[in-house]
């Protein structure tokens, strides 16, 4: 457990603007940072961060948080993992870890991932001199760069090669405590890996942690991984995840097979975001790492059984991760396919096509519960009701939880209020939806809404409002940034132009919805000069921010002497505040 005031001491020695820029390109907006966000595809930048508030936001997506926050969704690292790393950065030592650490170090001398790195250096130097390993990955396809891409290495076929690459061979703990090599009975100790390529794994922060070995000829077993260590858990981490993180990112999909070679295959076949599991089964874990960092994943299995049981136990451990606006779909090859052999065969451009007609989570379901039950009988849509019960229980998005109900009541001929009252379930996420309103009602009038439509009728505006008064939990906040952020880059563009040119370059289809709805609203409003209460409008929006940050200071536990005095500034200022700001009288649409 972390203690609250070592977070707070880390918080206030890093540098929010440092933590994001070792990873994302920000350039200066005023009093801020902006970029193009690291979490979805974007043209035009809508991620800020605040050098005074130590924050960042995303209006087009609605990532925020503090650097622990950033560091936890961009390297998909646990909350001890990211404040380990950020403590580094600054020197910082997590009180739990110092004994731990000391211990260790006391006991193998060198750390652990030092030892690994020293072996992964000399792994890829023997691969150098091995015209027997070249010449196998050359017929597996697999070129040069790609092979330093993953650091691909070889393990020699002596016994004890790697006394060649430490001097304490004989004696030392840390190589065993790697899982490196193998003590015997009698004291004779030799190399775990012998006459194999050596695949390196690596953490989402590029720290080596493990190895996996294939062997060249024919043998058993032809996989062979490192076993758990202090800093190897096979549940938790995924083979190639470092190297995939750029393709995340620009492709907004991750892709998950299950062996090295058909990673690297599809990365030499450019199919980006590629990973694979460690010879283990896909655990919550995995899942959870892989929708941090992006919005889609395909699980790609082999047609045959052995690839459909293992499928179903990925929507097993898939269901109570996925939220509403991420999706999990499967690809299963033709039979005697694996991705490896398929996309050497057919190509990168027809493995994508593939993963495009992959099938959706809900859909697996439907069709799994449905070749175990007998549909033409009562009784067998019974069954698949009974198998589907523990399922939805663990379904957590509410949009998906209720169209999955949907799909299994028309499959089993109830109607959806049947299975609800079945199985025990309210019906929260059609509340949610509004879908019992046959007429739903636009949501109340607010001031960024107004502030977007003041924007729209008159685009010259827009430098007078800075980001940092928008309000992050309001529904037209997004649009309302995404437009500033347009008109920052074309300050010469006219009121007709801000939508079309809005709908052409945003991808996001929760802001073009607003788009619409204010342009549609504003094709009926009267002509009116906006411009006198624009001011008036930008004083409430700076109340509001006020108001927000006192909030924020209020809810901590702990302030430091700098927050204190800001927590007092403000409330002076609000004591001297004659009145509170109104809402802006022009009558512009929809009540506003």
């Amino acid at each position: 457990m972390i203690p609250d005031d070592f977070k707070q001491q880390l918080l206030n020695r890093v540098d929010i603007v440092d933590v994001i820029e070792r990873h994302v390109q920000l350039r200066k907006a005023g009093q801020n940072y902006v970029a193009r966000c690291p979490f979805h595809n974007e043209k035009t930048p809508s991620f800020s961060v605040s050098p005074s508030k130590q924050f960042y936001h995303c209006f087009g997506c609605g990532a925020h948080g503090n650097a622990i926050g950033f560091v936890m969704e961009h390297a998909g690292l646990g909350y001890v993992e990211a404040v380990r790393e950020l403590a580094a950065m600054v020197g910082m030592t997590l009180p739990e870890q110092r004994a731990a650490d000391l211990a260790l170090h006391s006991r193998h001398g060198p750390d652990l991932p030092q030892v690994l790195l020293q072996a992964a250096r000399f792994y890829k130097d023997q691969l150098r001199h091995s015209e027997r390993a070249i010449g196998y990955l050359k017929q597996r396809g697999v070129s040069g760069e790609i092979a330093a891409r993953f650091g691909l290495g070889y393990a020699p076929v002596g016994w004890q090669s790697l006394a060649e690459a430490f001097s304490d061979y004989k004696t030392s703990a840390a190589l065993k405590d790697a899982g490196l090599v193998i003590d015997a009975e009698g004291g004779r100790r030799y190399d775990r890996f012998r006459d194999r390529i050596v695949f390196p794994i690596a953490s989402a922060r590029g720290t080596i942690i493990g190895f996996g070995g294939r062997i060249i000829d024919a043998g058993e077993p032809k996989y062979l991984n490192s076993p758990e260590t202090a800093l190897f858990e096979k549940g938790r981490e995924l083979y190639g995840l470092f190297q995939a993180r750029q393709g995340l990112r620009e492709h907004g999909r991750a892709v998950v097979v299950e062996g090295y070679m058909d990673v690297v295959a599809l990365a030499q076949h450019s199919v980006a975001g590629v990973v694979a599991t460690l010879g283990t089964a896909t655990t919550p874990t995995h899942v959870e790492k892989l929708l941090r960092l992006t919005d889609e994943v395909i699980f790609c299995f082999d047609g045959d059984e052995a690839g459909r049981r293992a499928a179903w136990r990925a929507v097993e451990m898939s269901l109570a991760k996925l939220a509403d606006g991420k999706r999990i779909a499967f690809l299963f090859l033709p039979d005697g396919d694996d991705p490896d052999s398929y996309v050497r065969r057919e190509g990168g451009h027809a493995f994508d096509a593939q993963l495009r007609g992959a099938i959706p989570l809900s859909e697996m379901v439907v069709r799994e519960l449905s070749e175990r039950s007998d549909l033409a009988s009562p009784e067998g849509r019974a069954r698949l009701l009974h198998l589907a019960k523990p399922l939805l229980a663990q379904v957590s998005a509410p949009a998906l939880s209720l169209l999955l109900r949907r799909r299994l009541a028309t499959v089993a001929q109830v109607d959806i209020a049947d299975i609800e009252r079945l199985f025990g379930l309210r019906r929260a996420a059609q509340s949610a939806l509004g879908a019992t309103s046959a007429h739903p009602r636009r949501s109340a009038p607010t001031l960024m809404r107004w502030l977007l439509q003041a924007i729209m009728i008159a685009p010259q505006l827009a430098v007078r409002l800075e980001r940092s008064l928008l309000d992050p939990t309001d529904r037209y906040t997004p649009a309302l940034g995404a437009v500033l952020d347009l008109l920052a880059a074309r300050p010469d563009i006219t009121p007709r132009q801000v939508v079309p040119w809005a709908m052409e370059y945003l991808q996001d289809g929760a802001i073009t919805s607003v788009l619409r709805e204010i342009q549609s609203d504003l094709m009926s409003a009267p002509q009116v000069d906006i411009e006198p209460e624009f001011s008036q409008a930008v004083a409430k929006a700076q109340q509001q921010s006020v108001q927000r940050r006192l909030t924020a200071l209020r809810a901590s536990e702990y302030r430091t002497p700098e927050e204190q005095a800001e927590f007092e500034r403000l409330l002076r200022g609000l004591s001297r505040a004659a009145s509170e700001a109104r809402l802006p009288a022009t009558p512009l649409p929809s009540g506003v």
